[in-house]
């Protein structure tokens, strides 16, 4: 068991399933909200080095397809927050080992790097003009 699932597993909460048993679990969740234009200021000071040090290549070319690319970028520094503080205190975990990437429909999904984590990552990112918020739940 790595160190991620470890810290996990220290508080549990049951998740009913659709048939009503609590076969599922709940072991972590977060919830993080940033401003918009803290993540521009951030973008106009330190430019592409910013960028890659928090986002990979994926996220960084979903983001710029639009008109306004630091809205996406905002969502999903919330969206990794929120994995983080799901997952819990881990300090091996670092920006670029949470990516934040969208299905065929446009829903987020999480990659993790850690293999051995083999938990369910449920996202949810919204934002509007001036915030960014996001949620995640680990599941069993």
């Amino acid at each position: 068991m790595g160190v991620i699932e470890e810290d996990l597993r220290r508080h549990p909460y049951p998740l009913p399933s659709r048939e009503g048993s609590f076969h599922n679990m709940i072991l972590g969740i977060g919830t993080d909200i940033i401003e918009i234009d803290r993540i521009q200021k951030a973008i106009e000071r330190w430019g592409r080095s910013f960028l890659k040090h928090v986002f990979h290549d994926e996220e960084i070319r979903y983001a710029q397809k639009f008109k306004f690319p630091a809205q996406h970028f905002a969502a999903r520094f919330a969206a990794k927050e929120a994995v983080y503080k799901a997952i819990g205190n881990n300090k091996h975990l670092g920006w670029k080992d949470i990516k934040i990437l969208n299905d065929a429909n446009g829903k987020p999904y999480c990659v993790l790097s850690d293999r051995k984590f083999k938990h369910k990552i449920l996202i949810s990112i919204s934002h509007t003009r001036n915030y960014a918020v996001a949620s995640a739940v680990i599941a069993a």
